[in-house]
């Protein structure tokens, strides 16, 4: 597969990456994959994503919040990043911050995000520690479509994770964060391959 056939994908990580790596490992170095990705940006500049993204040849970007007047400025700034470097498809991988409605609307049904409960459960930053807390015997791992709302896009596919007694929020992280590392290449490779477009096939579940 040449460059010109691959689809070229960015993705907004602010923490370490891990996620990031199951792309590169799983897609972006296959010669097979549809899948090139073309940039990593982050609002953090000690992200370990960043320092994955260099390590694997790939282009990075900082893009800090505090660096723009407003949160709309800053999604744009992100926006050139993407533009410049041709991006189809772009990926949610750890990403704390909330992008803006013009943001979401000019990548309508090409922007995905990965969430580490079995959405619409528990959403928002700490659906770990909130399973936990209510006493759920199942949580999981959900890749969606991102919409306007905060994790409420169409989901794309879900793993259950089984909560063990035992459990804290870092062991049972860990296991959610294993079943990411299957769902978010699988649907990343999916929608390269055409297989699952936009919005409207959200619901066919990507492997």
């Amino acid at each position: 597969m040449t460059c010109r056939e691959a689809v070229n994908v960015a993705v907004l990580a602010s923490r370490g990456g891990s996620n990031l790596q199951a792309l590169i490992d799983r897609l972006h170095v296959d010669p097979r994959s549809p899948v090139h990705i073309a940039l990593v940006v982050s609002d953090r500049d000690g992200a370990g994503a960043l320092a994955r993204a260099r390590a694997a040849g790939i282009p990075t970007a900082v893009e800090r919040p505090r660096d723009h007047a407003t949160r709309e400025e800053f999604d744009r700034a992100i926006c050139v990043h993407l533009a410049a470097c041709d991006v189809e498809l772009v990926v949610l991988a750890g990403f704390l911050c909330i992008l803006r409605p013009a943001f979401v609307a000019q990548y309508a049904g090409r922007i995905i995000n990965t969430h580490n409960a079995l959405l619409p459960s528990f959403p928002g930053m700490y659906a770990v520690r909130d399973a936990l807390a209510y006493g759920a015997k199942v949580t999981g791992a959900t890749v969606h479509f991102v919409d306007e709302t905060v994790d409420g896009g169409a989901i794309i596919s879900q793993r259950a994770v089984r909560v063990l007694p035992e459990d804290s929020v870092g062991t049972l992280s860990d296991r959610v964060r294993a079943a990411e590392h299957v769902l978010l290449p699988d649907a990343v490779d999916a929608i390269s391959r055409g297989v699952l477009r936009g919005r409207a096939d959200a619901g066919q579940a990507a492997g």
